[in-house]
């Protein structure tokens, strides 16, 4: 066998292997819980130097140490709890909890909590869990542990005991995260260019810096090495478009083996006062792939250049989706691991050019990150940091309820709504409600007064942006004083503000959102559809129709039954006319609305607008646009163009959480015409496996889900008589909420087996 189909084959064996064990590892019985999470945070023990782990404890540490080393300070003083329940077969419902903490790691040991113990706690609570004992003090050190009771397998074992240490600041509530790490990397490939030139390959960029160790005999001699994210004709592009990164150091060589650090200069623009910085810990980055060694002869081993790669810890093995769809599956591939990549700076950012947080890559890093990994605390860090740092797109300020209400539905932790919602409820902008029931920033001077400023901690005006960048991605949107998608994000936010309102108990407050909705949806329709053509306008004062103008109104379920139909044959006929950011809110439409044909194309399609244009053009990481015809100063390391790491396990495999914390999900499958489908998607509670097998006259769809949640099953309507069973038996579907699915009915957890078959 060649050497190279030799090591494609053992590649691919241990892909297979590692698959293996990391579902055996997820259905090893264990009869204690798991996946303990602090205020939020996994894994608050472990320890770092330098961003690399160091095998220690924070209960290992001393006070000196301390000060030496980083790890995941837990900045509340009331943290919550959280665990995956032991799975005790199908079924399996958490009865009761009971949860110690502790101040000595003796104490905790013999399940003794001398801070606190919560006593037996009948609950089917497991995530976001309030602490409910004196005050924790700061800087100190706690240990904490839980036991269960389930229906199935009774009392359990008591988990691992968890470790974590409090921040020398502490507030009754503050956002808890994980400090970033440090990995180090070796080239994929090495090449030898000609007598003094040598390139690596590391496979796929990252935010990182270099550590290379080379020879010289007298010492003197000056090297050059060069770093970067694109090729041309066969070596790094040293003239890359726009943002494109490339560096070029010379190294002067002493003599003898020695090792030297390649550490980016700092750019001026992303070092700038908005832009969130690397810990010196850390030092500086940039993004790259590859890296090559000039102006010298000797040979390049692996071990010789390291690739120092800055990271939120990221657990690689939580998700995983495959299809009979390789290009789907590239696509998958690219916009998962743009989400890692991207996390280097511990906070969402914009890209490299700028590192700066905006609400508009919040919301998609944020699904994004919620579908890669068991990861919740770098989105609510960052959603904090934005609700006291907002940007000045009108929309954006709006967003921030969605990212609010995303964090609440997916952790079921209500605490920063809680302490938020004043701010929240400003965001709504309805105080630039016109008497025509929607709302400006263009009708009068409201928007820059000192006291609307100061409401939504903006110092500066607001406007409005429909999409980014202006002109080549906004489907020549004409601005009007009444704008259809700032109105439309109104829309969606006083929506998610009743619904806040109410988990909070707010209950009158909700009603009196609930009917401000209401008169909202009937005088924007009224003012913004066209009878003659049953779609949107751009705005009032303009005939002008564009994609942006229906597809908002579409995913936020403003569209009238009766224009329905129309509006979505109109944004089909626009195909992908809107920016990477808008691409999600598009697909999240189509697939609102059963439109998976249309969603598939647009996923897997390969001209300039396509996220296969962004691989064929080299990208690991995604782009900030389609390509860079549309933005020439576009940089190749924008999370906000990774849509589909969320939309192809939320909306295409279907698996998304409809009750916070995830206690009930649902499973929607929208396949289209994929014939296998195999997916693991990661919940607060646990991972939720998804297998699907389709042919002409069969549809079969295999679950597995995590303890302590039940899901509801709704299947694609197949257009013929069919026969629905589950495990072998036949049942009756129930009556569904749409006529293009078939609701197989709500289960508990386990494995279940789903089987639509033609009947005659």
């Amino acid at each position: 066998m060649k050497p190279h189909l030799l090591a494609a084959t053992l590649l691919l064996a241990a892909a297979v292997l590692h698959d293996i064990h990391a579902a055996t590892d997820r259905h090893t019985p264990c009869n204690r819980p798991t996946g303990l999470m602090t205020d939020l945070v996994k894994d608050p023990h472990v320890v770092y130097r330098n961003g690399m782990a160091t095998g220690e404890s924070v209960a290992d540490l001393t006070d000196g140490q301390a000060a030496d080393r980083t790890f995941a300070e837990i900045r509340s003083s009331r943290p919550t709890f959280g665990w995956i329940v032991p799975d005790g077969g199908r079924g399996t419902r958490q009865k009761s909890y009971r949860i110690i903490v502790a101040d000595n790691a003796a104490d905790a040991r013999a399940h003794r909590g001398n801070v606190w113990d919560s006593g037996t706690v009948r609950s089917a609570q497991s995530a976001a869990v309030g602490y409910g004992g004196e005050d924790l003090q700061p800087d100190r050190l706690y240990f904490w542990s839980v036991r269960v009771a389930t229906d199935t397998g009774g009392e359990s074992g008591w988990s691992d005991v968890q470790a974590f240490r409090t921040a020398a600041e502490l507030k009754p509530y503050a956002p808890s995260y994980r400090p970033q790490i440090v990995r180090s990397e070796t080239a994929a490939t090495i090449r030898r260019l000609d007598s003094r030139t040598t390139l690596l390959d590391f496979g796929r960029a990252s935010f990182a810096s270099l550590r290379v160790s080379l020879t010289s005999a007298a010492g003197g001699d000056t090297v050059y090495v060069a770093i970067g994210e694109a090729m041309k004709q066969g070596r790094i592009d040293s003239r890359p478009p726009g943002t494109v990164r490339y560096y070029r150091y010379p190294v002067v060589l002493q003599r003898g083996r020695h090792t030297y650090n390649i550490v980016p200069a700092h750019d001026r623009r992303n070092t700038g006062p908005q832009a969130v910085l690397m810990p010196d810990y850390v030092g500086e980055v940039a993004p790259f792939r590859y890296c090559q060694i000039e102006d010298y002869a000797g040979d390049v081993a692996s071990d010789d250049v390291i690739r120092l790669t800055a990271v939120y810890p990221f657990d690689a093995t939580a998700s995983h989706f495959a299809s009979d769809n390789a290009a789907l599956n590239d696509v998958w591939k690219m916009c998962r691991y743009s989400i890692e990549a991207t996390s280097a700076l511990g906070i969402y950012i914009d890209g490299d050019r700028e590192r700066i947080p905006y609400e508009a890559d919040a919301i998609i890093n944020q699904l994004g990150h919620y579908a890669v990994d068991r990861e919740y605390a770098m989105a609510r860090r960052s959603s904090e940091y934005l609700l006291q740092h907002p940007t000045w797109p009108t929309e954006w300020i709006l967003q921030a309820l969605i990212i609010a209400w995303n964090d609440y539905l997916y952790t079921g932790d209500l605490r920063s709504v809680e302490a938020n919602y004043d701010l929240l409820a400003a965001r709504t902008l309805r105080s630039l409600q016109r008497d025509n029931g929607l709302i400006s920033t263009r009708t009068d001077d409201t928007v820059s007064t000192e006291a609307f400023r100061r409401s939504i901690r903006f110092n500066g005006n607001i406007s409005d942006i429909v999409d980014w960048p202006r002109g080549s991605e906004d489907d020549n949107y004409v601005f009007t004083d009444y704008n259809t998608v700032v109105n439309a994000f109104h829309y969606r936010a006083m929506q998610l503000l009743g619904r806040m309102a109410e988990a909070l108990g707010r209950h009158d407050e909700a009603r009196d959102i609930a009917a401000c909705c209401d008169s909202f949806r009937k005088a924007f329709n009224d003012a913004m559809i066209d009878p003659a053509t049953g779609t949107y306008r751009d705005g009032i004062g303009t005939d002008h129709r564009s994609l942006h103008a229906n597809l908002f109104p579409l995913a936020f379920g403003l569209v009238p039954d009766e224009y329905l139909q129309s509006v979505i044959d109109y944004v089909r006929s626009r195909d992908m006319a809107c920016s990477v950011y808008a691409s999600q809110f598009l697909l999240d439409g189509l697939y609102d609305h059963a439109e998976a044909d249309h969603a598939l194309h647009l996923l897997t399609k390969d001209d300039l607008r396509s996220w296969r244009n962004m691989i064929r053009s080299g990208a690991t990481i995604t782009f900030e646009a389609w390509d860079n015809r549309f933005k020439p100063n576009q940089d190749w390391n924008h999370a906000w163009g990774a849509a589909p790491a969320d939309i192809i396990p939320m909306r295409l495999v279907g698996v998304r959480p409809t009750v916070p914390g995830a206690a009930t999900i649902e499973i929607r499958p929208q396949t289209s015409s994929l014939r296998h489908v195999t997916a693991a998607v990661p919940t607060i509670r646990g991972t939720v496996e998804v297998d699907i097998d389709r042919t002409d006259d069969t549809y079969r769809l295999r679950v597995r889900i995590p303890a302590n949640t039940e899901a509801r099953i709704l299947l694609p309507a197949p257009g013929h008589k069919f026969r629905l069973s589950r495990d072998g038996r036949r049942i009756r579907p129930r009556k569904g909420d749409s006529s293009d699915f078939i609701d197989a009915g709500t289960v508990p957890s386990g494995e279940w087996v789903f089987t639509l078959e033609a009947a005659e």
